[in-house]
């Protein structure tokens, strides 16, 4: 019997179906070991022996690793098959440590997507663990618990602030400066004239957009009402241009641009965007067999495979002719080619969304979809449209038109999209319309959207913050930890992240300046090639980071505490509410010589779980004389409950 260690249940599952009884596949459900909080500051490293990480096996996982090590004992060959990127990297590391193999003769499988004959390719073509990517990703995970603990910690004591980190923390600034920028923004009034017309039967408003040969804003009521006299009863063409415009197809998807499409078009936060694609990578249930409908996720790569492409383009040559075929070459040369990754792209084109549509869930058949269609266009031809722009007149006031006509759908054909209705080029120069309606409307101008989750994503991809695997969890983070909240409008930072932010861009001003977090993940990228050394580079790290620490607690402000009003019942002294890593708790003011604490009120506790309705965090609830519950945190706009198996679903909220 041979082993197989992967790191989902999921797809163990789809693994033993493609590979038989000659094998027995297992998951580690995730990380097996992480570093402990013991020692010097509970960091679980040791600063003076190279950075030697403590790690400890996560008691979760204690289970799980004796089923492991048991049937390791038995098997004739270990093969580890977890995820191609960093930390399926550094689990596999685990994994071998934990066994006692030997890493110069442990076969690691590398695939990118679960399908059959993937899987079979992987495994005939074996390949050793690489220790420069479990280093690249150690040095992170070592370099995030001395950030994240150190300067946690000097928030928690001087402003009562939950948490500070590497990447959340350059990401909060990003979103509270947009902030400021919002609340600071002073709505200034300007006017615009419409003049209602009937094209085609149909009744366009047509806005002014030159006047007196000027294109300037109207500012002023007078100005507005000047330049409105002037306005008659019809409009004359004076001129008509035609233009043919190409209309490219965009790229396929990465983790970034999927989580952008699937916010914009469907409103899905970029954690149930990920959740959603991850179950389509692993496997679903196609009739009798279960099939992994797509490549990994987690990818910043655009690059389409050649096996991949030849399959496609036959599929496009079969299903819509040849004049359907677009260059390939566009799509693979805008990725490094020592790039190992692909775009996100479906196992098989001939899975077409409307053929598995019955055994996909409403949201899963969306983001299936997207990431088929996406791909697929990529590969096709160039769109063509007609664009016609009608300038019309009266006396020195003009207005514009302008619609389009397409020639030639090219990749467009795989999306359902309607054309505007085009009637102009029917017209001639000279033709008057008569005018239905004419209006002066006083506008103002309106601040800068607040950023949606979509949006941040862009931003931190931009900015070169985080990579495709912390998108989503950076944001859950910084809404777990109260520093921004999710409105209609959008993210919207609180005024205790702002406070965090201006704290950490005065005191620590390199770890929220997204050039610098983009350098460090940069040498991490070095590292994982083996172009830097990274105990030396940590070495150096640490000495300029603990002298900015031990300043800043020095000359940092510290907020008053609240109090609670009540005494300890240990020492006597005055409880106050204190910001811990998970929230707010008590404890007593005469810390550390008196270590009581009690919790506060428990119910709205987060759980670390996403709506699957919403995608907002789920939360612990608990109403008079009932039994406690988790429900979503959007009631009463979703009110979803978690199934509890021990007790009948109750409706816990009241109907409107």
């Amino acid at each position: 019997m041979k082993l197989i260690l992967v790191e989902s249940p999921k797809k163990s599952q789809t693994f033993t179906r493609y590979l038989g009884q000659d094998y027995l596949v297992l998951a580690t459900k995730g990380h097996i070991r992480d570093l402990a909080t013991s020692g010097p500051g509970g960091l679980g490293i040791d600063l003076e022996n190279d950075f030697k990480p403590n790690y400890k096996i996560i008691p979760s996982k204690i289970p799980v690793l004796k089923e492991i090590s048991t049937n390791a004992k038995k098997a004739s060959e270990i093969i580890i098959a977890t995820d191609p990127d960093r930390e399926g990297e550094a689990i596999a590391w685990h994994l071998a440590d934990y066994l006692k193999l030997d890493l110069n003769k442990t076969k690691r499988m590398e695939f990118h997507e679960i399908t059959r004959d993937a899987i079979k390719e992987a495994l005939e073509n074996p390949r050793n663990i690489n220790i420069n990517t479990v280093n690249s990703q150690e040095t992170r995970r070592i370099l995030d618990r001395i950030i994240g603990f150190k300067l946690s910690r000097l928030l928690q004591k001087k402003v009562h602030s939950p948490s500070a980190g590497r990447v959340q923390s350059a990401t909060l600034k990003m979103i509270c400066d947009h902030e400021l920028i919002i609340q600071d923004f002073i709505p200034l009034e300007y006017w615009e004239i419409i003049a209602r017309v009937k094209i085609c039967a149909k009744e366009y408003d047509l806005k002014l957009t030159k006047f007196n040969n000027k294109t300037s804003q109207i500012k002023t009521k007078e100005e507005a009402e000047t330049i409105f006299n002037k306005l008659g009863d019809q409009l004359l063409l004076h001129k008509l241009i035609t233009k043919k415009r190409t209309i490219v197809s965009k790229p396929p998807f990465k983790t970034s641009t999927l989580q952008q499409e699937a916010s914009n078009r469907f409103r899905f936060s970029t954690s149930k965007t990920l959740s959603i694609a991850q179950t389509l990578y692993e496997g679903v249930q196609i009739g009798d067999e279960l099939v992994g409908l797509i490549s990994y996720i987690r990818t910043d790569s655009t690059r389409l495979s050649l096996s991949y492409i030849r399959r496609a383009q036959n599929y496009i040559s079969e299903t819509f002719g040849r004049n359907y075929l677009g260059r390939a070459k566009d799509v693979i040369n805008n990725e490094l080619s020592q790039d190992a990754h692909e775009a996100i792209r479906p196992t098989s084109n001939h899975r077409t969304p409307d053929k598995i549509a019955g055994y996909l869930t409403s949201d899963q058949l969306k983001i299936y979809r997207l990431i088929y269609n996406r791909a697929l266009a990529s590969l096709m031809v160039s769109g063509v449209d007609e664009v016609s722009s009608a300038y019309f007149i009266s006396n020195d006031l003009e207005f514009k038109f302008e619609t389009k006509k397409v020639i030639f759908d090219g990749f467009r054909i795989l999306y359902d999209e309607e054309d505007d209705l085009i009637c102009t080029p029917l017209m001639k120069e000279g033709d008057e319309l008569d005018i239905i309606k004419k209006e002066m409307l006083q506008k103002f101008t309106t601040p800068p959207s607040r950023y949606t989750e979509a949006r941040v994503v862009q931003l931190m991809e931009e900015a070169g913050i985080g990579r495709p695997s912390t998108y989503a969890s950076t944001i859950r983070l910084l809404l777990n930890r109260k520093y921004i909240e999710s409105t209609k409008e959008g993210l919207k930072a609180t005024p205790q992240g702002i406070k965090t932010s201006i704290v950490m861009n005065k005191y620590f001003p390199e770890f929220v300046d997204s050039n610098y977090t983009a350098t460090i993940e940069n040498d991490l990228d070095q590292i994982q090639f083996g172009q830097i050394k990274h105990i030396e580079w940590l070495n150096d790290f640490y000495l300029d980071f603990e002298e900015k620490v031990k300043k800043a607690d020095v000359v940092m402000y510290k907020d008053p505490v609240e109090e609670t009003g009540e005494n300890c019942p240990v020492c006597g002294s005055l409880l106050v509410i204190k910001q811990g890593k998970h929230g707010e708790f008590v404890g007593c003011s005469n810390f550390p010589t008196c270590k009581y604490t009690k919790k506060t009120n428990n119910n709205n506790l987060e759980t670390g779980e996403d709506c699957p309705k919403c995608g907002r965090p789920l939360v612990k609830k608990q109403f008079p004389r009932r039994r406690p519950f988790i429900g979503c945190s959007g009631y009463p706009d979703c009110d979803y409950i978690k199934p509890n198996k021990r007790f009948k679903k109750q409706s816990f909220y009241k109907k409107k």
